[in-house]
């Protein structure tokens, strides 16, 4: 009889040549447990998906609550449904009035999806303003609007009409133009190797965004819900979007996501024509009772408060290692530069077998990821961050 990781190499299909194979029987907090019962320490929370950490008790008992009255009625939108409303109006006392009008997905992918039609349809533009080295989903439109070459040459002709600017290049603004339909951005780059804003440049892109008419959309899909140490980044550079979108973390470990603007701009996929945008999944009420729990998580337990001082257990550790050449972080959102993807790979495979999970960033090959469950405590990060120390000595 063949194993569970011999049927997985079979039939499920495989991202790549050289998958991970850990097996995992169970997860909790900041901690995955292999079959053979041996513990690792998540430091990539699923890519900032596990903020409040794996398998929270008031996550959990909000799934089975729900599971026992309802699970999917009918397609999103039609039916009143009280996991989605409440969810909708929690997030709406959280955001900028100009932001409440919620449209749940299932994914980040099909939230930068439906935003970007949004923004077609509002301003009956065309053109797309996206960024080098961004990155924003696999499907064709996220695609598209993807800032690495690579990714896509495989499956080019993409959405036309798209046009990539530098992140943090001031002159390179004056490319949104009144043709410009919207300007998407992650307000961190994740994918590029955590890379902040400066020089108020977020500010200035909310400047050119209003001289022209083109709608900003902040792509908060990795770096929402606490990631950075606020909420939401954009509370953090003090400067709203027209659009928002969450995904990742926003399901507490389910599969959901959204895309949020005002009521007028949500107003234009509702008709000419009607249904504009559909999903029959999205806003899953078993997803939203998680998202919603998982909120109240982050709020009660102010995990968020927390996450720069935890963020800086790391720094101090691991800045002193003869190995690392630098350290960029937005709260607990860190890349860790190590010179090149063969010391990554390296570290990895060692830091696996030291109990650590780590993974690499798709646009910066010389950098590793940090970014756990915003519940990992005090002691866990000092654990974390000694283990880490001691998989890098085993690599120089």
């Amino acid at each position: 009889m063949l194993s569970i990781r011999q049927l997985f190499l079979k039939h499920v299909a495989q991202t790549s040549e050289s998958p991970l194979l850990l097996e995992v029987e169970r997860a909790e907090g900041v901690y995955l447990f292999g079959v053979d019962g041996k513990r690792y320490i998540d430091l990539i929370s699923g890519v900032s998906v596990s903020n409040v950490g794996h398998c929270h008790p008031q996550v959990v008992a909000a799934v089975n609550e729900q599971v026992s009255k309802y699970m999917h009625l009918m397609v999103y939108g039609e039916y009143i449904q009280y996991p989605q409303v409440l969810l909708a109006q929690k997030l709406a006392s959280i955001l900028p009035n100009i932001l409440d009008n919620i449209y749940f997905v299932n994914s980040g992918s099909e939230a930068v999806e439906g935003a970007l039609k949004l923004a077609k349809r509002y301003t009956d533009r065309s053109e797309i303003v996206s960024f080098i080295n961004a990155y924003h989903g696999s499907t064709h439109g996220a695609l598209s609007v993807m800032g690495n070459e690579e990714p896509k040459r495989a499956f080019r002709p993409l959405l036309p009409d798209v046009n990539h600017i530098n992140f943090n290049s001031i002159p390179d603004l004056k490319q949104i133009t009144t043709r410009t339909a919207c300007v998407i951005v992650e307000p961190v780059q994740g994918e590029a190797g955590v890379i902040s804003p400066v020089n108020e440049y977020l500010g200035l892109l909310r400047e050119r965004c209003n001289q022209t008419g083109a709608l900003l959309i902040f792509d908060e899909i990795q770096t929402g819900l606490g990631r950075t140490g606020r909420m939401f980044a954009f509370e953090k550079y003090n400067v709203i979007p027209d659009i928002l979108l969450l995904a990742k973390a926003m399901g507490g470990g389910m599969p959901l996501g959204a895309f949020i603007s005002s009521k007028e701009i949500m107003s234009s996929l509702s008709v000419d024509p009607p249904l504009g945008h559909i999903t029959t999944f999205g806003g899953h009420p078993v997803s939203c009772a998680a998202a919603l729990a998982s909120l109240d998580i982050l709020i009660d337990q102010q995990l968020i408060e927390k996450a720069d001082e935890k963020s800086q257990i790391f720094i101090n550790k691991l800045s002193k290692h003869k190995a690392v050449k630098a350290i960029r972080a937005d709260g607990l959102f860190m890349a860790v530069e190590i010179g090149s993807f063969e010391n990554i790979l390296k570290l990895m495979k060692v830091a696996l077998m030291n109990g650590i999970v780590l993974d690499w960033f798709l646009f910066c090959n010389t950098a590793f990821r940090i970014a756990p469950p915003l519940s990992i405590t005090k002691e866990e990060c000092n654990e974390a961050a000694d283990l880490l120390l001691k998989s890098l000595d085993e690599i120089i």
